[in-house]
């Protein structure tokens, strides 16, 4: 199996130690996260985790199944980029000195997608969003203009098939008392595969 991107999506409750605890996951098994947001989500009281790293499919659901084995995990998903919608956003100062003229400034505006969010007299701070190819483009082209800083966010990403969390937890919600939840989705494909 080769490796290739996944965003890891986990919805959770809001306790203190959990980010601790999942990324304890992936140091023991020495795989790098290359990119990790923690955001509210459209539900009151669930939190959003996206983790990206590049790792097998294999690899990858066994890290889902470990995630979803915390109390405070309600659900766990991956994807590859081809099934999320995603973005990262990224901040560039320069000095002002160096873009003074006001047509360079707006080809680079124009070009890049970029904005300007802060000019004055000593820099000029610029924002853009895209994804990491596009925001690493107009690194390069703002360091011949003598780039102080940069800074890129982590990935935000909404997974194109889904219907929102809002469906999974009346899922949840609509369970019987002492009637037994579904095993994870990824177990039962696992059983399905060693019952043949």
């Amino acid at each position: 199996m080769t490796k290739q991107e996944y965003t890891i999506t986990v919805y959770t409750e809001n306790h203190i130690g959990l980010l601790n605890r999942i990324a304890i996951i992936f140091s023991r098994r020495k795989i790098n996260i290359d990119s990790l947001n923690t955001s509210p989500s459209e539900i009151p009281g669930i939190h959003r985790f996206n983790i990206v790293i590049d790792e097998t499919e294999e690899v990858v659901q066994k890290l889902v199944r470990q995630i979803e084995k915390q109390v405070e995990v309600l659900k766990a998903y991956y994807n590859t980029n081809d099934e999320i919608i995603w973005q990262e956003m990224a901040l560039y100062k320069v000095p002002t000195s160096e873009i003074a003229e006001k047509a360079l400034v707006e080809r680079l505006l124009r070009e890049h997608g970029a904005n300007a969010v802060v000019i004055r007299n000593d820099y000029t701070v610029f924002e853009t969003t895209g994804h990491r190819e596009e925001t690493e483009k107009l690194i390069k082209v703002l360091e011949p203009f003598g780039l102080i800083e940069f800074v890129r966010s982590a990935r935000v990403a909404i997974i194109k098939s889904s219907k929102g969390f809002h469906e999974k937890l009346q899922e949840f919600e609509s369970i019987e008392p002492g009637e037994a939840v579904k095993e994870n989705e990824y177990l039962n494909q696992a059983e399905e595969v060693f019952s043949m």
